[in-house]
């Protein structure tokens, strides 16, 4: 069994505090989105973090009652994205766990089956280009959990500091080229800016 979480407890501050997993892209909140691409490729589903504070939910409510999604909050809240890390890889069901950002409308089902097939090289894969790496599009096994629970303690919050502490396989742009152009397969939404330039990648596939 594998799984996937969507990391919804950002506070979304270059976004005035919107859902943006509910932001609309091309006829379908970006939430819908994910899911229906992940569906296709793992088994469990979690929604992490996005009712740990009652707010900006409104893209996850449209799971409560689903069988296909889990609303899991955030253990150690307030540690940005690591926590939603760690609650996923405490809760998830599978072996390993494909972690995505909840602002990131072009999740690939063939991609998203691409990292996972390589987890079992080394217990983090990460995708990585010329922004660096890209942790919030990323697989993370079981062993991971103690050294992600350990940086929380120590409040260690760096995601990206991680793959210092565990072996880590390396996805390069030539690599996720064969899905698509990377510019799309890991675009998100961090202001209202970046969601208004989503249009430049509708076709922009290959």
């Amino acid at each position: 069994m594998r799984s996937a979480a969507i990391l919804a407890g950002g506070r979304a501050t270059r976004f005035g505090g919107r859902d943006k997993s509910a932001l609309v892209v091309d006829g379908r909140s970006i939430v819908e989105r994910q899911v229906a691409e992940l569906s296709a490729v793992v088994d469990d589903i979690m929604i992490v973090g996005a009712r740990a504070d009652g707010a900006r939910a409104d893209g996850a409510r449209a799971f409560q009652a689903s069988d296909r999604v889990r609303l899991i909050a955030d253990i150690v809240p307030g540690c940005g994205p690591l926590s939603g890390l760690h609650a996923a890889l405490t809760e998830m069901r599978g072996d390993r766990v494909l972690a995505v950002a909840c602002d990131m409308p072009y999740v690939d089902a063939a991609f998203a089956e691409y990292l996972l097939s390589l987890a079992g090289d080394a217990p983090v894969v990460v995708p990585q280009t010329d922004r660096g790496y890209h942790p919030l599009c990323a697989v993370y096994t079981r062993a991971c959990l103690e050294p992600v629970a350990a940086r929380l303690a120590q409040r260690r919050l760096a995601l990206h500091d991680l793959f210092a502490d565990v072996p880590t396989r390396i996805v390069t742009a030539a690599e996720m080229s064969r899905f698509g152009a990377p510019s799309r397969l890991l675009a998100n939404v961090n202001t209202p800016d970046e969601y208004a330039g989503l249009d430049a990648l509708q076709s922009h596939k290959l």
